[in-house]
């Protein structure tokens, strides 16, 4: 018989939407999050013998989602989700480890109120923790910010075969969907102020020279990010290439100077890179639980 063993394994609760209101005073603060919870340890038995005496029942793991949401507010998602890991791998001595993770979506206030609010669709802030035994690793970041520069754009030198139409150009269109994600190297961190620092670095270095290749700007984003910032080492970008094509309107005798364009949905060029300190170490383990390439 063909011999079978139980290989890596984990279980908990996804996708459990928590918004926490801080009323400490009449200006109310708003954190509205998505997080998931997924344990790791001793569950060999839980697979292969359906003995549930080491599962922690993933409602549980829903209830405490909320209650540490109530009890330690939120001062950041990744203080939330490592305030989970920290309960989880104490108070159950068969879990050595675990996936904690959470989207917040952000909210402005209208008009400087101190209770009302409009939905900010910027972007989604992502945090994942891993913990395996006594190592913990954070890794931060953002999703589906949207970006255009309408100049100071361009892309020519490529190599042309027999396939090749597209034409060179030296004043394009840029645009992408920024989706980033960056590990920090410690846990001792200000996560909400590094969050701002690091989106206001990405923003402001994509505005700030003459892009020959999305590749190029991608990288020149992370290098300022990484020498910005010590506590993280590596820093991972999944951007899609947001074409806009200008729209022949020769055919009713129109003329366009590069303004009017078709924006294309799909098929679309995928740029994808990582940029990393020098000589610091790798962690694949903790990139695994990410989705794609971040």
């Amino acid at each position: 018989m063909t011999e079978v063993v139980l290989g890596k394994n984990q279980y908990g609760k996804a996708q459990n939407h928590v918004v926490r209101i801080n009323r400490d005073n009449d200006r109310h603060i708003i954190r509205d999050l998505v997080v998931t919870s997924q344990l790791r340890g001793d569950l060999t038995e839980v697979h292969t013998k359906g003995d549930n005496a080491h599962c922690v029942p993933t409602d549980t793991q829903k209830n405490t989602v909320f209650a540490f949401a109530q009890k330690y507010d939120v001062k950041s998602p990744e203080n939330l989700i490592l305030k989970l890991s920290d309960h989880f791998t104490s108070e159950f001595d068969w879990i050595s480890g675990g996936r904690w993770a959470a989207d917040e979506y952000r909210w402005d206030r209208i008009n400087d109120n101190d209770h009302c609010f409009v939905q900010n669709k910027q972007e989604v802030r992502t945090s994942v923790l891993v913990t395996d035994g006594d190592k913990k690793t954070v890794i931060s970041g953002f999703k589906d910010l949207t970006i255009l520069k309408s100049t100071e754009s361009g892309f020519e030198g490529y190599p042309k075969d027999q396939y090749t139409t597209l034409k060179e150009t030296t004043d394009r269109i840029m645009s992408t969907d920024v989706a980033t994600r960056w590990r920090y190297n410690t846990t001792d961190v200000d996560f909400d102020a590094v969050y701002d620092s690091v989106k206001n670095i990405i923003l402001t270095k994509f505005t700030d020279h003459y892009s020959r290749a999305l590749q190029e700007t991608l990288y020149l984003m992370g290098k300022a990010v990484i020498e910005a910032h010590p506590e993280i080492d590596e820093i991972k970008f999944s951007c899609p290439n947001k074409h806009h094509f200008v729209y022949d309107l020769s055919f009713c005798d129109l003329g366009n100077n590069n303004e009017t364009h078709y924006a294309a949905d799909r098929p679309f060029g995928l740029i994808e890179a990582t940029v990393q300190r020098k000589g610091a170490a790798e962690d694949e383990h903790a990139w695994m639980g990410i989705t794609g390439f971040c």
